[in-house]
């Protein structure tokens, strides 16, 4: 039965993939997109908190998370193929002065596999990095003057590495490659005299394809304290990097369908980007650092925070400039942990459930006529124990709100539903003979 879920997540997840936006939000319209939580159901459900690690659960944010102890119950001699997949939907409210809508979108947000090797391990998967998708519309006494509709994104497929250095301390590198596109256009309404709209309309279309490689780089510690605490922290930082853009821009006569609202070309030039010299430009990715810390009682409850900085004042693209929105430095506050009652219980399932909850505060970095945009959501998710081997269906719920109705933006409620496998095997086993 697992088995034939794990195909048919991976289908859809690559039909998805190129298929539909993986967000709704008005905000993707800045930057690259709504930038995606890289992360597990797990690390969702307990606030986005992500310092914790153990030998049954992908940790996609810290690299170092790849190595670890081997189990006792196989005599230390290895520890478990880790298989992860995940997808959430979103369901929003946007709420601005003028009224309000709902939108929602489904995705698949991670796909990855971890395998040991000694005091090594590696991972490698794929994973959403941005999502772009919007449609926004000026308006002006009720009548429409322009119109924004937008979509695409940036993927990463991601090669890890982790070393363990002592039983306490491991360290990692991801390697990420990042690529996709993004495509916006934007129409502008033309009346007569009498505030009719003319037959004819003008669309200005543009694409940007996107490739490049960053890296992240992680540190894992834990330790016991006491004779049943765990103290465990970790640190992450990912370096400046660049993405190269390869930019194509035309300029359309449409007639958009009365009826359906579809979009006609009747003639279209395109536009000289190279003269600018505006064809191929450089994206600049901002820096990201986090550390964390929590304490908790091994396969029983953990709690703990984490920080999270990015320099998102960094972050440029030249062929897009937007009067009254700039990037300046992104924070992020996570509060979380998890419960388990009897992790080895016999007699009740339930006991043998793991309950997670947190919270957390972001500011996104985006300011908007002077307004900072900020994040606030709350999240509560339960591990399923399934099968054998330690493997787990996780799911999440997570509530919150983005935005605000100042200065004539718009405040986004949501509601999240979050699903994942976490599947583990034992491939490398040492055959004894009596």
């Amino acid at each position: 039965m697992i088995k034939k879920l794990v195909i048919v997540l991976v289908a859809l997840f690559a039909i998805q993939s190129y298929g539909q936006e993986g967000t709704a939000s008005p905000y993707s319209f800045y930057g690259i997109g709504s930038l995606k939580f890289k992360g597990t159901v797990e690390n969702r459900s307990m606030g986005g908190l992500s310092i914790y690690t153990d030998s049954i659960h992908v940790n996609l944010r810290n690299p170092a998370a790849y190595a670890g102890p081997n189990l006792s119950i196989w005599n230390s001699e290895n520890r478990p193929i880790k298989f992860s997949v995940g997808a959430s939907n979103n369901a929003s409210t946007l709420k601005a002065n003028s009224g309000e809508a709902k939108v929602s979108a489904t995705t698949f947000d991670y796909l990855t596999l971890s395998v040991p090797l000694g005091k090594f391990g590696f991972g490698f998967g794929l994973v959403p990095y941005s999502s772009v998708g919007y449609k926004l519309e000026d308006t002006n006494e009720d009548v429409i003057t322009n119109r924004y509709s937008g979509e695409g994104g940036v993927n990463r497929s991601f090669l890890g590495l982790g070393y363990r250095i002592t039983d306490k301390l491991s360290v990692g590198v991801d390697m990420n490659y990042n690529f996709g596109n993004i495509q916006n256009s934007a129409i502008e309404f033309v009346y007569d005299d009498e505030g009719n709209l003319v037959q004819y309309q003008s669309r200005e279309s543009n694409r940007s394809d996107l490739s490049g490689v960053n890296f992240n780089i992680g540190l894992t510690y834990k330790t016991m304290i006491s004779e049943k605490l765990e103290l465990q922290a970790g640190l992450t930082y990912s370096p400046k990097s660049d993405l190269s853009s390869k930019n194509e821009r035309s300029f359309s006569t449409i007639v958009i369908s009365a009826q359906t609202g579809q979009e006609f070309v009747i003639n279209e030039i395109d536009g000289n980007l190279e003269a600018d010299g505006l064809d191929k430009t450089d994206l600049t990715l901002p820096s990201r650092f986090s550390f964390g810390a929590g304490i908790g009682k091994p396969r029983a409850w953990f709690i703990g925070g984490e920080y999270t900085r990015q320099n998102t004042s960094e972050f440029s693209n030249p062929i897009v400039s937007i009067e009254n929105a700039n990037f300046v430095n992104a924070s992020n506050v996570s509060f979380g942990g998890f419960y388990i009652p009897d992790y080895n219980s016999f007699g009740s399932y339930w006991k043998r459930v793991t309950y997670r909850a947190g919270f957390h505060f972001e500011n996104t970095g985006l300011e908007i006529n002077n307004e900072t945009i900020n994040e606030f959501g709350m999240s509560f998710g339960v591990g399923l124990p399934v099968g054998n081997m330690f493997s787990n269906a996780n799911l999440g719920v997570e509530f919150g709100k983005k935005g605000t109705t100042n200065q004539n933006l718009i405040q986004e409620n949501f509601f999240r539903l979050q699903i994942s496998l976490s599947l583990n095997d034992r491939w490398f086993e040492k055959r004894k003979y009596n």
